[in-house]
């Protein structure tokens, strides 16, 4: 099924399609919409390691990039312990597992509706 790229949670499939793509794990979508004013969506995810999470990223930025989405911000590549992707309506977390336990960002927007990315959302 195709997605519908002019709305954020399209967007949002878009990159958790990306980030599946690299075999990234538990790959949340929080909606944000609702309970903030910073974005529509997070999409939190893990990699096992640097080279995945960046790896993870690129593709990311490589898809969202080819459907025409420009990447406002982009932070914690180099380390790759927690990247952040910044397309406005949509802002991805990359993290490795340590640092994405640590900072449990599913318990801190707790009050915001949380859905688990599988392939049949798409």
């Amino acid at each position: 099924m195709a997605k519908d790229l002019s709305d954020s949670k399209g967007i949002t499939l878009l990159a958790c399609q990306a980030i599946a793509e690299k075999k990234g794990k538990k790959i949340m979508m929080i909606e944000l919409a609702e309970v903030s004013l910073i974005t529509d969506y997070f999409i939190v995810c893990s990699g096992n390691s640097r080279t995945q999470t960046q790896a993870i990223a690129d593709n990311v930025a490589e898809k969202m990039k080819k459907a025409g989405f420009f990447l406002g911000r982009r932070e914690g590549y180099a380390e790759g312990r927690w990247i952040l992707l910044d397309y406005g309506a949509v802002i991805a977390h990359i993290f490795q597992e340590e640092e994405r336990q640590f900072y449990n960002l599913e318990r801190l927007w707790g009050d915001a509706p949380l859905t688990e990315y599988t392939e049949d959302l798409e």
